[in-house]
């Protein structure tokens, strides 16, 4: 089975947690969830420090902060309408995946708010992953009908995986 996710170490904290087979087992539960086969699908995720990914947040949102997540999607996938799922991508052929695109998380940051939170560090960046892939996939949570239906998704695909909700 070729492997959904990419990932990238850039800091060896991420590399000690098994970012790789988190990062695998998060974006295979989460397209599960969505009716979706993990084949045909592909993405890339960074794990990165606190400093990699402020210069990123700067970059990209005009936020010059840590963050712990940041997520790049291939293409504009957000539903129509408030509150309404986005249309899911169609799988790509299984010698050319489509590529949903790019998440980067920050080590610091996630352990911080999984002391704060009283959270399994693991469990933490798992959900943080889903979140992610979700937003690739057009889902955000600006409006309080989008985070209901986004943070439904992540509660139950989380739950699939034996963790807690989140919320």
């Amino acid at each position: 089975m070729e492997p959904l996710v990419d990932t990238v170490i850039e800091d060896a904290r991420w590399a000690a947690l098994g970012l790789d087979s988190l990062a695998e087992r998060a974006a295979r539960a989460a397209l599960a969830d969505l009716g979706l086969q993990a084949e045909g699908f592909s993405l890339c995720v960074m794990g990165c420090d606190d400093a990699r990914i402020a210069v990123l947040n700067a970059d990209f949102r005009g936020k010059p902060r840590p963050t712990n997540v940041l997520s790049w999607p291939s293409d504009e996938r957000a539903a129509e309408f408030v509150g309404e799922s986005p249309e899911l991508p169609a799988p790509g052929p299984a010698d050319d995946p489509l590529h949903l695109g790019d998440i980067a998380i920050a080590y610091e940051t996630c352990e911080r708010e999984a002391a704060e939170q009283k959270k399994v560090l693991s469990d933490h960046v798992t959900h943080l992953l889903v979140h992610g892939l979700l937003h690739l996939l057009g889902y955000d949570h600006i409006e309080d009908a989008d985070a209901a239906l986004m943070e439904g998704i992540e509660t139950r695909t989380l739950a699939t995986l034996g963790i807690a909700d989140p919320y």
